[in-house]
């Protein structure tokens, strides 16, 4: 392996495709993204790479993308899931990074408020796993509706409502909110 070291600029959409601001172990501190120490990047087949072709931010950037080592990546998940990983660093691509970031931070705060509002304290893998899944508009729809159908509601209920709506939303758009594992 080369003598480089293996650098990040940004930690909240990973070199491969992951957006991890929305990752359950990103957002609980469990987790510091993938850059040189972390354990994201000790297993990862990807930092190596990037580090051959010249330390690039995003695998979109090499003439090689997309390369071997996206065959079959959205067969599995981790904690965070891989469903879109190549539906979001091709998007990512085509749309700019910057613009994919703007996006990236609206889901964020959706997933904040998800986790504020209406987890009871066991949602918050199913909540990222629906704000990464997602469209922003039906996020942002299902929010509008539950905040004025939740008001009189204990935390539990909200929180069981909101699994409800989200579940229903994203079967309308042939989404499963399941992590394969």
């Amino acid at each position: 392996m080369t003598s480089k070291r293996f650098k990040r600029n940004d930690l909240l959409f990973s070199l491969c495709g992951l957006n991890c601001s929305l990752c359950p172990m990103f957002i609980r501190g469990g987790c510091t993204g993938c850059r040189e120490g972390s354990t994201c990047y000790m297993v990862c087949e990807f930092a190596p790479c990037s580090i051959e072709h010249g330390n690039i931010d995003y695998c979109f950037e090499c003439g090689e993308y997309p390369c071997e080592k996206y065959d079959g990546v959205d067969l599995h998940d981790s904690l965070i899931t891989h469903k879109n990983q190549l539906k979001d660093m091709e998007k990512a691509k085509t749309i700019g990074i910057e613009n994919y970031r703007a996006e990236q931070r609206v889901k964020k705060e959706i997933l904040d408020r998800l986790l504020n509002e209406y987890d009871n304290g066991r949602r918050d893998v199913f909540f990222c796993l629906a704000v990464n899944l997602m469209d922003v508009d039906d996020l942002k729809e299902v929010l509008d509706e539950a905040d004025e159908s939740t008001k009189d509601m204990d935390l539990a209920e909200k929180s069981d409502f909101m699994k409800d709506a989200l579940n229903e939303r994203a079967e309308m758009r042939n989404i499963t909110l399941k992590l394969m594992h």
